[in-house]
């Protein structure tokens, strides 16, 4: 199951339709959710304000309308679930990324998601969500998407689940891949390493990324070795792309790329479709 936090905003509506057409790709059902107050989701008729309530959850009904009619434009005969409900929009993600496959959301909103992708909130869901995490922006007219999925590598065991998610999605939807490995370590003296050392760095990345290259022939691999910060280099690969992955933590080269300050950042500097990945297999 696939679940998208809807609030009525245009980029709620735009990451239903990015949801949909992916759990149609997926052969997956669709949950849209949203949040709304408690008070309102359970009062009943004789309470004080029942007509506020009533037209809160009229409202809701509205937008979960407007939610599922995107999805059937986007995937005709897609399973959709219309959801409301009661409290706080993060806890209620939380709670539902327990079953889910993947939790999709908004990169802004009002509503019951207010300041869902913004600050500490955004963090919580990202970084504590027990499934993967796709973040949608409002696509760019200046900027159309140039058919690739950019995906951070360091090399490291802890980002095998982001290499694995960002080749069956380049798989699943006939996308390029770029792998961008950054580097920028000082020698003992405090020097910026040569860039001789470039074949080293060129080297690591490609036997990282060799055994899903045998699993995924079809998908064509760019190799991207840059000498800069990580945050930096990925927010200038993501311009133009289809899809930016990264994951909760990292360590080794890329510190931080895999939710460390890298995967933080890039919440706020993204330019495309953000796919946040947890390391740790799910237990489902």
């Amino acid at each position: 199951m696939i679940v998208v936090g809807v609030d009525g905003s245009r980029a709620g509506l735009e990451a239903v339709g990015w949801a949909a057409r992916e759990a149609a790709l997926r052969k997956l059902p669709l949950m849209v959710v949203h949040a709304m107050p408690a008070w309102a989701h359970d009062s009943g008729p004789n309470d004080r304000y029942a007509g506020v309530a009533q037209w809160m959850r009229d409202g809701a009904a509205t937008v979960l309308a407007a939610a599922a009619e995107r999805a059937e434009q986007e995937a005709p005969g897609l399973a959709v679930e219309r959801r409301a409900v009661p409290g706080d929009a993060r806890a209620a993600l939380l709670e539902l990324s327990k079953d889910a496959d993947l939790l999709v959301m908004g990169s802004h909103g009002m509503g019951g998601f207010r300041g869902l992708l913004l600050g500490s909130v955004a963090f919580g869901v990202t970084g504590h969500a027990a499934c993967d995490v796709v973040i949608i922006r409002e696509p760019s007219a200046a900027t159309p998407p140039r058919g690739e999925v950019v995906v951070g590598v360091d090399g490291t065991e802890a980002s095998q689940r982001v290499l694995a998610y960002a080749f069956e999605h380049a798989d699943r939807h006939g996308l390029e891949l770029r792998a961008v490995h950054a580097w920028n370590r000082l020698d003992l003296d405090g020097v910026l390493a040569s860039a001789s050392e470039e074949d080293d760095e060129l080297r690591l990345l490609k036997e990282a990324v060799a055994g899903y290259r045998d699993l995924h022939p079809d998908v064509r691999v760019l190799w991207e070795v840059v000498h800069d910060h990580p945050a930096h280099a990925l927010k200038n690969a993501s311009e133009g792309a289809d899809l930016l992955v990264v994951g909760t933590h990292g360590q080794g080269a890329l510190s931080g790329l895999i939710l460390g300050s890298v995967s933080q950042a890039m919440l706020h500097y993204a330019k495309c479709p953000l796919a946040v990945v947890r390391n740790v297999p799910e237990t489902r």
